[in-house]
């Protein structure tokens, strides 16, 4: 049976996140909340696809453009998202809905258009950067607590120890990007508008949320803005002052959202996202969580080689090293106009 294929679904966003929340392989990063979050805070525009059959929904593709001074012109299904990528009820219509997003890539002249899949589709080049953590937790703390290899585990014994506390809410989101802004200096990372964060909060509701670690004199050492979707916990953004790491804020955040992830009854913890031989990598691997690699794959039009945006490309080192001098105050305020476009 033929399906037919449109690309305004403005109409039918209950419809969508229905299917995304009941496909196996759907995403907090498919819904439509992350997609009025990226249009609000940066206004890039969306190209939503979706097949549907005897008016039911049977596949899925959401998409983006970026146009960039800096970094090109592409599209990316979906941008600021760990994976992205297709959702369909078989190969035939997922290939469908690739073949239209390679054609509204080709017919606004763009360079490529790039799919964060979990899985490889064959027929596209892929560059094998990002590896994903995740794993299924147990509902009882001793048993997640002794899961966690012996260093880490100990790291968050004398966390605790040192009466770190935390807290969770939407209100802590001034003191959350403090600690973000200052990691991502530290990083040579361009930071994004504080503004970025608050939509994620205001259009995910009661399914996004803050945790704040504290020292036992009240300063913020750690901080991260969660996602529950279905049964996962999913960290994404993540940072910590630096002159608190001897407390050891990270390790003891993770474990409590660890415990704030039984509480709220979930089963899997998504680590998320790493590259290879980061520090963010190795802590992930001695916390007991596997790497999984992630495939992101490229329709090229205009582009001949698959780009590569990275941080850890060697032509970005000398202007890493530059943003790291910066003053603080100025890397906040220039940030923004930069991270709109890393994608």
């Amino acid at each position: 049976m033929s399906c037919t294929i449109k690309t305004e679904v403005l109409s039918d966003m209950e419809m969508w996140d229905n299917y995304v929340l009941a496909h196996p392989q759907g995403t907090v990063f498919h819904l439509t909340a992350w997609r009025k979050v990226i249009e609000i805070s940066f206004g890039h525009k969306s190209y939503y696809i979706m097949a549907t059959q005897q008016n039911r929904i049977c596949g899925i593709l959401p998409l983006f453009e970026i146009k960039s001074i800096l970094f090109g012109h592409y599209f990316v299904s979906v941008p600021f998202a760990e994976i992205g990528g297709v959702l369909a009820d078989n190969p035939d219509i997922e290939q469908t809905l690739i073949q239209n997003a390679a054609s509204i890539t080709d017919a606004h002249s763009a360079q490529y258009l790039e799919l964060r899949n979990r899985k490889e589709l064959q027929g596209f080049k892929t560059k094998s950067l990002y590896y994903n953590f995740r794993k299924e937790i147990s509902s009882d703390l001793d048993e997640n607590l002794n899961a966690i290899p012996r260093k880490s585990r100990a790291m968050v014994r004398n966390a605790i120890k040192k009466d770190l506390v935390s807290e969770t809410g939407h209100h802590l989101l001034p003191e959350f990007y403090r600690i973000l802004a200052l990691n991502y200096h530290r990083l040579g990372t361009p930071i994004f508008s504080e503004k970025f964060f608050k939509n994620f909060l205001i259009e995910f509701g009661r399914n996004a949320d803050i945790l704040l670690v504290k020292t036992k004199e009240g300063q913020f050492a750690a901080a991260v803005l969660f996602f529950i979707f279905k049964d996962q916990m999913i960290p994404y953004y993540a940072g910590s002052d630096f002159i608190f790491r001897n407390l050891g804020p990270n390790d003891f955040m993770y474990w409590e959202l660890m415990k704030h992830a039984v509480e709220k009854k979930c089963r899997i913890f998504d680590f998320g996202r790493s590259k290879e031989g980061t520090g963010s990598f190795n802590f992930k691997k001695h916390w007991g969580f596997e790497p999984e690699p992630l495939s992101y794959q490229y329709h090229l039009a205009k582009s001949t080689d698959i780009p590569n945006l990275s941080p850890a490309n060697p032509k970005y080192q000398r202007k890493i090293q530059m943003w790291q001098k910066m003053p603080h105050i100025m890397t906040r305020l220039i940030g923004p106009l930069i991270a709109r476009n890393l994608a």
